[in-house]
This record gives structure tokens, sequence and C-alpha cells, in this order.
């Protein structure tokens, strides 16, 4: 896929915080602490752009997807959609919009409803809406069918007669029904067979091309994103440490966690001359409970000093690097090409 210029401005979120309560005591339940999943991020998505997600499990990038569909209400920040505040938007006010956000969850298992056939489950949303389409529903559920590749005759069966595959494809005709302009794919391929995943991925890059739908496209398989996203932000403990379009952020990455990341990707040829060497980081990823003073990586971070533990880095533009990579380092890496996946 070759990399469009952007349009304007869909979405944005800027400060964003989800803190989850902890709550202790058998009887009274006092608030005892908070899990910092989200810790105040930035982020902008274009119109018709797919853009990338990563990051380890448990970084807040799953939860940064639901806060976006506003699935979740979150804690602090703001969230623009459109031009229009949604942030705390009640369910009244976020009726019209509703359709033009929608999301691929993770699991094609549990995300469909066994007792429905795959008719009712792609139309529900088109009930809810009160949104009746030209020939009827069944009509227009049939075409979404054949869009993402099943047989239309299929509309009265059950989620338990397809495979891991066809289920998310049904997941993902059902995201369609309403002709959305943003969709929140929140790992749609991790728990799919290897051979089946890059057919999925395939369909989500065909129907963003050919729909003009924006994607927010979250993973840990960084060759995943690369093939998919135009634009992708690393995640680590809640915080966007660097964010840059894919060619240049796989080429130069300059925060170290990013190289560590990109180190671990394994090489189709491993005796190839442009061989990676490959970064071990020391220690656990720390407890969102409490995270570190200063940058949040420096406890893994082979080039920590006072600085990163006394200052939080900020996210912005360095010197030598192209206008839209921004990585939050005191000490980032030096520019140079990392090998293509």
């Amino acid at each position: 896929m070759t990399d469009q210029q952007p349009g304007e401005v869909l979405l944005e979120a800027r400060d964003l915080e989800m803190h989850f309560p902890i709550r202790s005591g058998a009887i009274i339940r006092r608030r005892t602490g908070s899990v910092r999943a989200v810790d105040g991020i930035d982020l902008t998505v274009h119109e018709g752009e797919s853009f990338g997600l990563v990051g380890e499990s448990g970084c807040g990038k799953s939860t940064t997807g639901r806060l976006v569909a506003r699935l979740l209400e979150p804690t602090a920040g703001t969230i623009t959609y459109a031009g229009r505040d949604i942030t705390h938007a009640s369910r009244k006010e976020l009726a019209p919009i509703r359709p033009e956000i929608q999301m691929i969850f993770q699991d094609p298992y549990s995300s469909l409803n066994p007792r429905h056939t795959v008719g009712s489950i792609v139309a529900g949303p088109m009930e809810v809406n009160g949104i009746d389409p030209p020939g009827g529903r069944k009509k227009r559920v049939r075409e979404l069918l054949e869009t993402v590749g099943l047989n239309p005759e299929h509309y009265n069966r059950y989620p338990h007669e397809f495979s891991g595959g066809q289920r998310q494809r049904i997941g993902v005709a059902r995201a369609l029904s309403l002709e959305p302009k943003l969709i929140v794919a929140d790992e749609p391929v991790s728990a799919l067979d290897v051979s089946i995943q890059a057919q999925v991925v395939n369909l989500l890059q065909r129907l963003q091309r050919e729909l003009g739908i924006a994607f927010v496209f979250i993973a840990h398989d960084l060759a995943v994103v690369r093939h998919f996203s135009q634009r992708i932000a690393v995640m680590y403990l809640g915080k966007i440490v660097e964010i840059a379009d894919r060619a240049d952020l796989y080429g130069n990455p300059r925060h170290p966690y990013t190289h560590a990341l990109l180190s671990s990707v394994p090489e189709a040829d491993p005796d190839s001359e442009s061989h990676r060497e490959r970064i071990r980081l020391t220690g656990d990823v720390p407890s969102p409970i409490d995270p570190p003073s200063g940058c949040r990586f420096r406890t893994r971070c082979w080039k920590a000093k006072d600085i990163c533990a006394e200052q939080e880095p900020p996210l912005a533009q360095l010197a030598e690097t192209t206008e839209g990579h921004l990585t939050a380092c005191h000490f980032p890496e030096s520019r140079h090409v990392v090998p293509a996946l």
C-alpha cells in the first residue's frame, strides 16, 4: 500500500487519562489507589488514515482504543471527533456519532453472540440505530457478507459453524454495517492462526483503501502494524514514547524502547550482513499502580541517567528527524537505518 496524504483531522485526543480505581475493605469500599492504564497521551487520526498503536501487553493500548471509541469514560483529557468535543458526551449526545465510530474486537469467539444467527448479528447495529437501507436489512447483510469474503447464503448459520478467521470476518461485516468513518481494530488478528492473519489484514487493508475508512489499528506484532498502518505510535506503561510515519519509525527509531521492540522481530535471514543485534531488556515492566518517576522506561533503559528520574521527557520533535516524528527521550538513539523487516 502506498502512503496517502493525510486528510482533515477526524479524531483528536489531548492529555487523555484513564485511571481505574483500586478499592479495599469488606464493608466500606475505600479507594486506596488507582491503575494508571493511560496516563496523559496525545494522538491525532486523519480522515481515511490507518493509524497504528503498538506496545507490550499491559501498556494501555487497548484501553486507549476503548477511550477513543467512547466505550469508556476518560478520567481526564479531551476527545474531539469531527471538531466536536465528545469527552463526556451523554448517551443521547453520542447517538448520532455512534454509527460513525465502530470497533472490531480481539477475540472472534467471545465477541459474537452464539445464540444469534450471522444475519441477526450483522443486522443488529442497523436495528438499534433504526436504519432501514434500500432493499431491506437482509439484502444489506448479504452484501456485507460478500464484501468480507463470506458466502451470503450463510445468513442463517450460527457462529459455531465458522472458523476463527470467518468469525472475525463476521465481526468486520458488523462494523461496516453502519458505514463508519472510523474503526478501532483491537488486535483483530492476534487470536487467529498465522496462516489466517494475513487474509484478515489484507481484507481490512482493502476495505480501508476502497471505502476510505480511518483505522486505529492496535497490535503487538510490529510486522503486521507496519504492513497496515501509515503512522505508528509506540506505547509504554500508559505513555506514548514515539510516533512517526511508518518508514521513518522502522528505518530510524529514536527511542531506546522502540529499538528494543524492533530488535525482537524475527529475521528472515539471520545470517545476512544486515543482521540486527538483539536488545534484551532487563527487569520487568513496572506496575501501572506506582509507575517510575520521570521517564517510565528508565528502569529498563541502558542509557538512563539522573535526569531521567527527575524529569519526564516531553514527546517532541528532535533535531534531524522528519516533521511529525516525535520522541520522548532525554538521550535518544543516534539516527541510523535499521534493516527492513
